[in-house]
């Protein structure tokens, strides 16, 4: 096992219609997407975390607080996984190469023990899925670039609500992270 699946903030709040700072259409075509690669990750056994957004209310001292509405709040719906997701993970969160972290920060890296399991199992290469691509998405490849581990971007199973900042990102992936955009 030298891979690992990432899924970053597949939530009801970064996806739903409803959703507190939703991607909406976009997060909802790649459901399908994320939910295969996530079950194939999980019948071979490889290393699969879920690395979702966690906030307080209120926090006014949080640098996401002056960009964003709040989202992903402590004990709110919000932070639920999106769609089918949430079966499977409840269906396999038991496993040992099955790992769930919060995060407060965009990189699923910061502030977080990622990297450190992913180091105690010899993994060396990543796989993202997950939204936003430009945002939680691309700060967490940087993050996986500088810690030197290979990168994996599946584009059809990242989504963001800005169009623009989605193809940048694929772009800068490859380009500037040396990724493979598959």
């Amino acid at each position: 096992m030298n891979k690992a699946l990432i899924n970053i903030d597949y939530t009801l709040d970064f996806v739903a219609d409803e959703g507190a700072l939703t991607c909406g259409e976009p997060g909802q075509a790649i459901h399908d997407k994320i939910i295969e690669i996530t079950k194939r990750f999980n019948d071979e056994q490889d290393f699969v975390a879920f690395t979702i957004d966690k906030h307080q209310a209120e926090d006014a001292h949080h640098p996401e607080s002056k960009l964003f509405p709040p989202h992903n709040l402590e004990g709110s719906e919000g932070r639920k996984l999106f769609g089918d997701l949430e079966a499977v993970y409840q269906s396999i969160k038991e496993e040992e190469h099955v790992y769930y972290t919060d995060k407060t920060r965009y990189s699923a890296f910061a502030g977080t023990d990622l990297e450190l399991k992913l180091r105690e199992r010899g993994i060396t290469e990543v796989h993202l899925v997950g939204v936003c691509t430009d945002i939680c998405v691309l700060h967490t490849a940087v993050d996986a670039y500088n810690k030197g581990f290979e990168i994996v971007v599946y584009k059809d199973a990242v989504a963001s609500f800005n169009l623009q900042g989605h193809e940048w990102a694929l772009t800068h992936f490859e380009n500037t992270l040396g990724a493979r955009v598959v």
